[in-house]
C-alpha cells in the first residue's frame, strides 16, 4: 500500500490539490496543515477507507513522505507541540522495572542465605549441645566452648554483611518504586489519569492554544458536600465518589482528558470546547449523575455534584487555571440553585 501512495502521490500537483479540496465541499483551508490534512483525508476517501483515527494517522505518515523537506520540517514542527513522549517514558518506566525486578531478587537471595546461615546455626548449637550432654572433662568442656564461641563469631560476621547487604538492596528497590510511582500516570483507586498526567496535559494544551489560537476548557468536578455530610460514612463516600468517576468517563469524548486532582475532587481537560459548550457538558455530567441513584444497604440515595469551569489561557500558569476552576466549585456553593458555576481568571482577578 505504501507503494502506490507514494505513486499516486508523487503525480500530485496543485490543481489536483485543490479539486481534492473541492470533492470535499469543505472551505477554502487557511494554512499549509489544513492543506495537507484535506489531502489525506480525500486519499482516504479515493481508497474506499473509513476516516478513522487509525487509518488518517496512517495516511497522515505515508502521504508526508513524499512531501517537500521544508513543508515536512513545518509539519513536523507543529506536531512536536502534541509530542509527551509516551514511548520514551514506557521505556524509562520498564527500565525501573526491571531494575526493581532484579532489586526484589537479589533481596530474595539474600533471605535464602540468612536462613540458611540460621539454620545452620541451629545444627552447630545441636551438635555442641550433644557433645555436652555426653559427659565430659573440664578441657574438653573449654575446648567445646571456644569452638561454639568461634562458630558463633563467624556466624556474626556473616549475618552482619548479609544485614547490611539487604538494607542497601531495600534502599535501592525504595527508591525503584518511589521513582515508578513519581512517573505513573494512572489513578489507581479510581481508574482514571492522576494529577500529576492531568497537569502536564494542560500545560500541552496551553502551547497548543498558543500555537493554534482555540478554545480550551476545564472543568473540576466535586461529590456533594452536603451530601458527604448526611453520609458520614467514609466507606459509602468512596464508593460513591468511585462512582463519580465511572459516570465521568462514560460521557467523556476520546479527546478529553479525566483526572483525579486529589481528595475526591476530579477533573476534566476539554479540548477544543468553549466556555459554553463547557457549561452544557457540565449541565449534562450532572443530570447523569442526579439521575444515577446509589443505595446504601436498604436507603436509596441521588448523587449530586457541584462543578467548576474556567477557560484554559495561554495567560496564565497551569496552577492559576486549576484554582480558578476550583474556585468555580466554591461560587456554585454559594447559590443552592444551582450544580456548576464558571469562575475566569483576568490579569490576576476572577470574574464568574
Amino acid at each position: 500500500m505504501a507503494g502506490s501512495l507514494r505513486g499516486r502521490n508523487t503525480h500530485n500537483n496543485s490543481d489536483e490539490k485543490h479539486s481534492a479540496i473541492a470533492s470535499l465541499n469543505m472551505d477554502e483551508p487557511t494554512s499549509d496543515l489544513e492543506v495537507y490534512s484535506k489531502e489525506v483525508l480525500h486519499a482516504l476517501i479515493v481508497d474506499n477507507l473509513p476516516p478513522t483515527p487509525n487509518n488518517f494517522s496512517l495516511y497522515f505518515d505515508r502521504l508526508l513522505e513524499d512531501k517537500s523537506e521544508n513543508l515536512r520540517k513545518q509539519i513536523l514542527s507543529i506536531l512536536e507541540l502534541e509530542e509527551n513522549n509516551d514511548d520514551e517514558n514506557t521505556i524509562l518506566l520498564e527500565q525501573s522495572l526491571k531494575q526493581g525486578f532484579l532489586s526484589v531478587k537479589n533481596i530474595l537471595s539474600v533471605t535464602v542465605n540468612l536462613y540458611k546461615n540460621m539454620s545452620l546455626m541451629g545444627k552447630i548449637l545441636h551438635k555442641r549441645n550433644k557433645e555436652l550432654s555426653n559427659g565430659c572433662d573440664p578441657q574438653e568442656l573449654i575446648a567445646i566452648t571456644s569452638a561454639l564461641e568461634k562458630d558463633v563469631s563467624q556466624l556474626n560476621n556473616i549475618l552482619k554483611k548479609q544485614s547490611i547487604q539487604m538494607k542497601t538492596l531495600y534502599d535501592e528497590t525504595a527508591s525503584i518504586v518511589k521513582k515508578v510511582e513519581n512517573e505513573t500516570i494512572f489513578d489507581n483507586k479510581f481508574g482514571v489519569y492522576n494529577k500529576r498526567y492531568l497537569m502536564t496535559k494542560i500545560e500541552q494544551e496551553i502551547g497548543l492554544i498558543k500555537e493554534f489560537k482555540h478554545k480550551s476548557s476545564l472543568i473540576m468536578i466535586e461529590l456533594s458536600r452536603e451530601l458527604k455530610e448526611g453520609i458520614g460514612n467514609e466507606k459509602a463516600i468512596l464508593l460513591m465518589t468511585r462512582t463519580i468517576a465511572r459516570l465521568l468517563l462514560k460521557t467523556s469524548r476520546r479527546s478529553d482528558i479525566v483526572a483525579h486532582y486529589g481528595g475526591g475532587v476530579f477533573s476534566m481537560l476539554l479540548k477544543h470546547t468553549d466556555i459554553e459548550s463547557a457549561k452544557r457538558a457540565s449541565e449534562r455530567l450532572c443530570d447523569l449523575v442526579s439521575n444515577s441513584n446509589f443505595f446504601l444497604a436498604d436507603r436509596e440515595i441521588k448523587l449530586q455534584i457541584s462543578i467548576g469551569i474556567t477557560e484554559v489561557s495561554q495567560l496564565f500558569s497551569v496552577e492559576e487555571i486549576i484554582v480558578s476552576a476550583i474556585n468555580g466549585i466554591e461560587k456554585a456553593y454559594l447559590n443552592p440553585n444551582i450544580d456548576f458555576a464558571v469562575s475566569l481568571r483576568i490579569q490576576n482577578t476572577e470574574k464568574e
